[in-house]
């Protein structure tokens, strides 16, 4: 049940930003990964690698299950995306044992990208060299449905999904992401809501009664408030398209932390019930990642405090990657004296 968008300041500058919900706690951490760093993908036989490759670039972001792989990140080049659940509708490619040396498994397709490159073209013509595979994931015993949201610092931004088995690369450029169905349903259905605005409605005259709105945002009537993916996609398209005042990246920043605000969701709000139990979909955590400067921002469901990292102050020629905690104790600060 994420949500993703992406807001360009006046100075150029580009911010991206997401939530992260699921039903079972992901145990994110932050994961740097340095240059030369030595991946080999997963592959869908057994006792088989996939694609080896090194990293050609540094970079940050969140992991689950401390898998040394990115959920959400960036580069040091500027490049970030993230991994979003995409149930339903994701079906990889079916590969050969001849073309298992050049597949990787779902989960590790944005690790793939942001360690290699440093572009939205880039990564559209490199992906014609490689095969994601229908590789289940082991801790789940799935194999994870997902599609993936690429921006740079240019301000592209594309949606890669694989679906019936084929690739497919969307351009986005408003910059927002949800999950199913696929991102071209999402953009379709934007028609059903082109009378939304920011602008508050005009009083009307209705033979001899004057119709005035009943308050604040009257533009925005008619917007849906749920939490389903078609309704945040056009809720995230919405107010990523309405906020002003956007100068610099640290605007750019806190804006999106404000628009994300308004798509958390507390603990037990939304549930699935799967074999008598029950799973609660929860806002983990939330990022904000600054393209221009390379910084990732975070804070957590118990802990609204904002964490950052800067991925051009970090040791870029470690050796392994380095996990730091996500999870922070939440403080309070007494201002009671003051």
């Amino acid at each position: 049940m994420c949500t993703g968008i992406r807001l360009i300041a006046q100075n150029d500058s580009v911010v991206c930003a997401r939530t992260l919900e699921f039903g079972q706690d992901l145990q994110s951490n932050i994961i740097i990964i340095p240059r030369d760093y030595t991946f080999v993908g997963t592959t869908s036989f057994k006792k088989q690698e996939g694609l080896r490759w090194k990293s050609k670039y540094a970079a940050a972001g969140a992991n689950a299950l401390g898998v040394v792989a990115l959920v959400d990140g960036v580069n040091e080049t500027g490049l970030a995306g993230g991994l979003f659940y995409f149930p339903h509708y994701a079906q990889y490619q079916e590969i050969t044992q001849e073309q298992a040396a050049q597949s990787i498994a779902p989960w590790e397709l944005l690790t793939w990208l942001l360690t290699n490159f440093s572009t939205v073209d880039q990564v559209k013509k490199a992906l014609a060299t490689i095969f994601v595979s229908n590789t289940v994931f082991g801790p789940w015993g799935i194999v994870l449905p997902i599609h993936v949201v690429i921006h740079d610092p240019s301000g592209h931004s594309v949606v890669i999904e694989y679906t019936k088995g084929n690739l497919i690369v969307h351009d986005n450029p408003l910059g927002v992401v949800t999950n199913a169905p696929t991102f071209d349903w999402h953009i379709t259905n934007l028609n059903n809501y082109i009378t939304l605005s920011a602008v508050n409605s005009e009083k009307k005259q209705l033979d001899g009664i004057t119709l005035t709105p009943l308050g604040q945002g009257s533009g925005m009537l008619g917007l849906p408030g749920d939490f389903t993916s078609p309704s945040r996609f056009v809720r995230a398209v919405a107010f990523s398209q309405s906020v002003t005042n956007i100068n610099t990246e640290d605007e750019a920043r806190t804006a999106a932390f404000h628009i994300l605000n308004l798509f958390n969701i507390p603990l037990g709000v939304v549930r699935e019930k799967e074999n008598n139990h029950t799973y609660c979909d929860y806002t983990q955590w939330t990022s904000a990642t600054d393209l221009h400067n390379k910084r990732y921002y975070w804070h957590v469901y118990n802990n609204r405090q904002i964490y950052m990292i800067d991925l051009m102050k970090t040791e870029s020629k470690n050796q392994k990657a380095i996990i730091l905690p996500m999870q922070h104790k939440s403080t309070i600060t007494d201002a009671t004296k003051q």
